[in-house]
Parts: structure tokens; C-alpha cells; sequence
């Protein structure tokens, strides 16, 4: 990555230069400031239950992760203590890292224009899986879809959750925003 003050990542440009302008429009909105934007996004490992006896797991998980968000990530741990699986209230069960900004717009770059289109059998992203209130969540069950993970080093296969915040004011919006940045969102 270039110099991190004058460099823009792509899709971030876009945003401000193409992308504002026609939301405006087909929002029928009065302000360039009510024009939904992407806030952050999260994107969260679990590693399992399989943790519970090997805790290598949770840092294969978690270095799959940086690798993937280019930012380090934190662990999460147990809330609950739960005796089936030999859960212990603390222990570490998976990682999470949250992308803003200029990192944040990089990712998604990356997730719609080459991670995505490399899903086997994959036919878009459900238009369902909006909250109500303009955020969007969908998962990915093959961590090995990003360019940036190297085959061979692979121990395990991880699965992950990507949540897309949003400042739309509804769905409609929000969906609006999201195929905007070309999501592959399949129609309603």
C-alpha cells in the first residue's frame, strides 16, 4: 500500500465521485449527507468446539483472519461455561476484526470483484438477509475463496460471517447502496 495519506483506495473513489451522485437521485433525496454510505464491516471466525481441546485452532483461525482483513484481529472468548462441549466461561472460541474506512473499502473491493465470483456453485448473495434496519449479514463457508491464502499452508477449512453496516434508513436503501458497489445480490 502506498503513502497512507494521499492514497484513495478504488471503490472509495468511486463512492464519492460516481456512486453518491445517483443514490441522490434515485433516492429522491434532498442532501448529499442522507445518501446511505457503508460504515464498517465485521467479519467474525468461530472455530468450533474442536477449540475447546486444541487452542492452535483459534490462532490458525486468527491468522487466517489477518491475512484475509490485513488487519490484526481480537479473540473472542466464551460468555457461558458450557459443560457438554467442555466449555469454560473466557476460553478463546474464535476471532473477529472490524474494517473502517479506507481498509474497510479495500476489503470489500477485494470480497465482491475476486473473492465472491471464485464461491463454487455460488448464484448471489440472499436479498433476505438484510436486519431491518440497512445492515447486511451473509456467510461464506470456505475461508479459501481470498487470494491472500495460500493452499498448501491450509490445516483447516474455516467458515466466516460478514456483516455490512450500513447508514441507510431501511432496506430499500440499503440494498440500493450495497448493488451501488456491484454485490452480487440476487433479485427479490
Amino acid at each position: 500500500m502506498a503513502d497512507s495519506k494521499n492514497y484513495t483506495p478504488r471503490l472509495q473513489q468511486k463512492y464519492k465521485d460516481v456512486i453518491q451522485k445517483e443514490l441522490l437521485a434515485t433516492l429522491n433525496l434532498n442532501n448529499v449527507f442522507e445518501v446511505p454510505k457503508i460504515s464498517k464491516v465485521v467479519i467474525n471466525i468461530g472455530a468450533g468446539s474442536e477449540s475447546v481441546s486444541d487452542s492452535k485452532k483459534v490462532n490458525d483461525a486468527a491468522s487466517a483472519l489477518e491475512l484475509i482483513a490485513g488487519q490484526k484481529p481480537i479473540k473472542t472468548k466464551a460468555k457461558k461455561a458450557i459443560a457438554g462441549f467442555k466449555l469454560r466461561e473466557g476460553m478463546a472460541v474464535g476471532a473477529k476484526v472490524t474494517l473502517r474506512k479506507s481498509v474497510m473499502y479495500e476489503f470489500i473491493d477485494r470480497l465482491v470483484n475476486i473473492a465472491l465470483p471464485r464461491v463454487r456453485d455460488f448464484d448471489g448473495l440472499n436479498p433476505k438477509s438484510f436486519d431491518g434496519n440497512g445492515n447486511y449479514a451473509f456467510g461464506i463457508k470456505e475461508h479459501l475463496i481470498f487470494p491472500e491464502i495460500n493452499y498448501e499452508s491450509v490445516s483447516e477449512i474455516w467458515g466466516m460471517d460478514i456483516i455490512i453496516n450500513t447508514t441507510a434508513k431501511n432496506d430499500d436503501e440499503a440494498l440500493a447502496l450495497l448493488q451501488s458497489f456491484n454485490f452480487p445480490i440476487k433479485k427479490r
